[in-house]
């Protein structure tokens, strides 16, 4: 008969924690995203609701700061500026980490009170992936081309853990 003394019930409680830590947990709100040897701190889209919000509204970035957009799947992508109140640079990436095109997208003129959503989104600029991605990373415009990238750059970032939480 196995006794339960204090060491063996802490050590039984942290392989449950240990355990439950495996099973994705909660995802976190950001991540760190090497570009060419400098390190960005990366919010995160990772679902619906986030990837449409964007950087929508965001009046601006630090120089070491922007937004990872992450897919379950490999597509033709392209990206647009909804509600986006400064220009953006961005990076689509495949799922191994190559890029496959790079854009600075303007800011453009935010819906007009008497425009249609149909009118406002028809009206703006699409920015396409030109090949299969699955990561876009958004950052302060003129930071991506100060930095030299450009398509077939490598950035660095956890796929597997975005993995386990993209929705």
């Amino acid at each position: 008969m196995l006794r339960a003394t204090p060491f063996t019930t802490a050590a039984l409680a942290a392989s449950i924690l240990a355990l439950g830590a495996c099973d994705g947990g909660t995802p976190p709100a950001s991540m760190p995203v090497s570009v060419q040897g400098k390190t960005f701190t990366c919010r995160l889209a990772i679902n619906d609701a986030t990837r449409e919000k964007g950087l929508g509204g965001v009046a601006s970035l630090s120089p070491d700061e922007g937004m990872l957009f992450a897919f379950n799947d490999t597509a033709p992508r392209s990206f647009w500026m909804v509600g986006c109140i400064m220009d953006i640079d961005i990076a689509f990436v495949d799922p191994f980490g190559f890029v496959t095109a790079v854009h600075t997208m303007p800011k453009e003129e935010l819906q007009r009170p008497d425009e249609t959503e149909f009118a406002y989104h028809s009206r703006l600029a699409r920015y396409p992936s030109l090949a299969p991605a699955q990561y876009a990373l958004e950052v302060a415009p003129g930071t991506l081309a100060q930095l030299g990238v450009k398509r077939g750059t490598r950035i660095e970032f956890d796929r597997e853990l975005l993995k386990k939480h993209t929705k």
